[in-house]
């Protein structure tokens, strides 16, 4: 029987991450995967293929709207091939978990595939897929198990008109209409991939805004950059019902006045979260806690009640994003090399790839106020940067919360071109506790789309903005 230092249980951003920082740090590892390929939700149907059909799909749009503006003449008809689109999301995806298996023998890793599940707290059964067993013994386990689609109890699945986002990732056609539950991050942005191709677009919303958990000023901002795109919505609306009809889809909702209205497209694409994925991992035989949300249960560690068990990423509480996880998988291994290492969870940033990009760090405003917080905001508008004129890219905005009396930065939320990449300047300024001015007195090259987190900067100094 093969033993190892420590087994790594799904090989995600968290999982795969863990075990490179697990092997750099001397420990014999091991990563299980269920699936033929190493990556996770992440590389295979999440992160990369959306951003990927993302950006081909932002060619097209500018091809078809923009390029005229810039003086770029097109002969002819503008055509889309959405077979050709897939297959080169499909070659990202492929070049990126390659990555990984390359990472995996650099680090000298051993990678088992097959189902990974608990004998007991230190061995591990791993089912094949040619119905073949192979059992290893491990000193330390990392369940690193991801999560799935959630839907609601009512809606049946099909997976080819009612739809997760791993079928919209792979569609044989564009949608007529795409009706999509849930105004959520992957929602939008895979609707936002469908609206440039030419769908119709319908979002329905629960609650009485889109990316309800980030800043008011972002759904705002974001809501009225997408109708101007085409996109509609239907806020505050409870869906009650999906029925499909041969290659129609109709979902039944009701509004905040509990009138009934009916929205009907040949896709339903239902986004309206993910939830831990622990199913096979025979959690019970190593006596591991799980919560009634299906969450893995951990302590400030990430250690489970099994004291040589740990949790990472989507399976326990906290956002679930790629980074997170990829933080968590670094830390629980320096935890187990007797390092001290820390995350500080309120500096996780959070993103929405869609154009404009939405981003944000630290307290929402709202937050602030519901604490009884004192603070001052700066807020300046990317429409009056000369570099998002000269880009065409004049949405959005980025706003500055800082504490009344200290001027440390407690919140950054941003909407606009790049904004993914800007928000990293203001996770590593709050990192170091900077106040608004140590921003504002930067130096931002100009002309950038940064210069504007120096300018919201300035606005939260004494309200003294110099292009606005």
């Amino acid at each position: 029987m093969n033993t190892y230092d420590v087994t790594i249980i799904g090989s995600g951003p968290g999982g795969y991450v863990a075990a490179i920082r697990c092997a750099q740090l001397g420990m014999k590892t091991a990563l299980i995967e269920k699936y033929s390929t190493l990556g996770g939700t992440c590389l295979n149907v999440g992160c990369i293929p959306s951003k990927a059909l993302l950006d081909s799909s932002h060619h097209y749009d500018d091809a078809i709207r923009h390029f005229e503006g810039h003086g770029i003449e097109i002969s002819g008809e503008v055509k889309i091939s959405l077979e050709k689109m897939i297959a080169r999301k499909d070659k990202v995806v492929e070049q990126t978990t390659a990555g990984i298996d390359f990472l995996m023998k650099k680090n000298k890793i051993d990678v088992l595939n097959g189902l990974g599940s608990f004998k007991d707290a230190t061995h591990i059964l791993i089912a094949k897929e040619d119905g073949t067993s192979e059992e290893i013994e491990t000193k330390n386990v990392i369940v690193a198990t991801g999560s799935k689609p959630s839907t609601l109890p009512f809606i049946k699945l099909d997976k080819e008109r009612i739809i997760t986002s791993t079928e919209a990732l792979k569609l044989k056609e564009i949608p007529k209409h795409l009706v999509v539950i849930g105004g959520g991050v992957i929602g939008l942005e895979l609707g936002q991939v469908y609206r440039r191709l030419g769908a119709d677009v319908s979002v329905i919303e629960y609650l009485d805004r889109i990316i309800p958990t980030m800043d008011k000023a972002q759904s705002k901002e974001l809501t009225k950059a997408l109708k101007k795109q085409g996109v509609k919505f239907y806020l505050s609306h409870k869906v009650s019902g999906v029925a499909r009809k041969g290659k129609e889809v109709t979902v039944t909702a009701t509004d905040k006045k509990d009138r009934e209205v009916s929205i009907t497209g040949d896709y339903c694409l239902v986004s309206v979260g993910r939830k831990p994925f622990t199913d096979g991992l025979n959690a019970e035989n190593a006596g591991i806690k799980i919560s009634e949300r299906g969450q893995i249960e951990v302590n400030e560690h990430l250690q489970t009640n099994v004291s040589n068990i740990y949790a990472i990423g989507d399976v326990i509480k906290g956002a679930m994003l790629a980074h997170k996880a990829e933080e968590e998988g670094v830390f629980v291994a320096e935890t187990l090399a007797g390092q001290k290492p820390h995350i500080d969870y309120n500096l996780i940033p959070g993103v929405v790839y869609t154009w404009p990009e939405v981003a944000s760090v630290g307290k929402t405003e709202e937050q602030l106020v519901e604490a009884g917080a004192k603070f001052k905001v700066g807020q300046f508008p990317m429409r009056a940067l000369g570099r998002a004129r000269a880009s065409g890219d004049i949405d959005g905005f980025v706003k500055i919360l800082s504490d009344a009396t200290t001027d440390e930065v407690l919140g950054v939320h941003m909407v606009g071109a790049r904004v993914a990449d800007l928000i990293a300047e203001a996770v590593v300024a709050m990192e170091f506790r900077a106040s608004a001015e140590d921003i504002s007195r930067m130096s931002h090259a100009h002309p950038t789309y940064a210069e504007a987190v120096k300018e919201a900067a300035l606005a939260a100094t004494d309200n003294r903005a110099l292009h606005s």
